[in-house]
């Protein structure tokens, strides 16, 4: 929250689709003192589905968060059948980073923290190697080091988990890490760990992905961000996008290309994420504009 900014609420809801589902939750709010200062929805035809994001400022608001629950409960949720969220800016965000070896991922989402355009905490990064730990250095962030190996992964994402509780982490961020994440981990976060990876048309496995993809003269290549389940890159997806490629780029170029995409889509989702504008529903993301 920028300094001298109006504190906010932020309530994400779904539910059967049906008439007076935004009065409803307009009158509710107004009626208890609530100055809305953005909302948006959308109904899933199919589905039969309604989606609501609405944003309201808290000075003249009467209901805590916890009487909100206790009213809302009975004079929306209930009638309705809502399923919801309730967040308010009181404390900012408190993100950790997960990293391996490759580092512009780190970089850009340190930099974007350091020069104060995401209003977040970083406490601490994890890393299963010590390559990154000068950068964590530059920029003033506790580095945590738990080498894994398969002998030794549960327990050290049992240690992980800890560090993560007792720095009261909300939201977990995958900037490259080259581990598949444990259910035990997912579990902790549900719906609060973010991965990036790449994302070739067609689709390349294994450890060079890139020179794959130039010996075969790919035309397209992108990146996608995306929530962590125990399917393995199935999560629901935040944010994704491509860019063009030709002939004349080399594997470097590709690498070049790739990397660039890989920092501004893993972004794109985190500030989806700080400004509470996913919903996951199912296997997929509503990203509110």
């Amino acid at each position: 929250m920028a300094a001298g900014a109006p504190r906010t609420a932020t309530l994400l809801m779904h539910c059967p689709d049906r008439p007076g589902l935004v009065a409803a939750v307009t009158r509710f709010l107004a009626d208890h003192g609530a100055n809305i200062i953005d909302l948006d929805q959308h109904v899933d035809r199919a589905e039969g589905v309604f989606f609501m994001r609405v944003k309201w400022e808290l000075d003249s608001f009467d209901l805590s968060p916890e009487a909100f629950d206790a009213t809302f409960a009975p004079a929306i949720a209930e009638p309705f059948s809502v399923t919801w969220q309730l967040h308010t800016d009181d404390r900012p965000l408190r993100m950790a980073i997960f990293v391996s070896q490759m580092s512009h991922c780190l970089y850009d989402l340190l930099s974007r923290w350091q020069s104060g355009e995401w209003a977040v905490e970083i406490p601490l990064i994890i890393s299963n190697h010590e390559t990154l730990r000068p950068v964590a250095e530059q920029f003033g962030v506790p580095f945590e080091h738990f080498p894994i190996t398969p002998e030794n992964k549960a327990e050290q994402e049992a240690r992980e988990i800890a560090l993560l509780q007792s720095q009261a982490i909300d939201l977990v961020v995958l900037a490259r890490y080259m581990q598949i994440v444990s259910p035990r981990l997912i579990e902790a976060y549900p719906q609060r760990i973010i991965n990036i990876h790449h994302s070739f048309l067609p689709a390349f496995a294994g450890a060079k992905p890139y020179h794959a993809a130039h010996a075969r003269g790919v035309k397209i290549i992108g990146a996608t961000s995306h929530y962590v389940t125990e399917e393995l890159d199935a999560g629901p997806i935040i944010e994704q996008d491509v860019t063009r490629i030709t002939h004349r780029d080399s594997v470097g170029e590709l690498v070049r290309k790739g990397q660039d995409l890989e920092k501004l889509v893993l972004a794109r989702g985190v500030w989806a994420h700080i400004q509470r504008q996913t919903l996951v529903y199912r296997n997929r993301t509503i990203v509110f504009s």
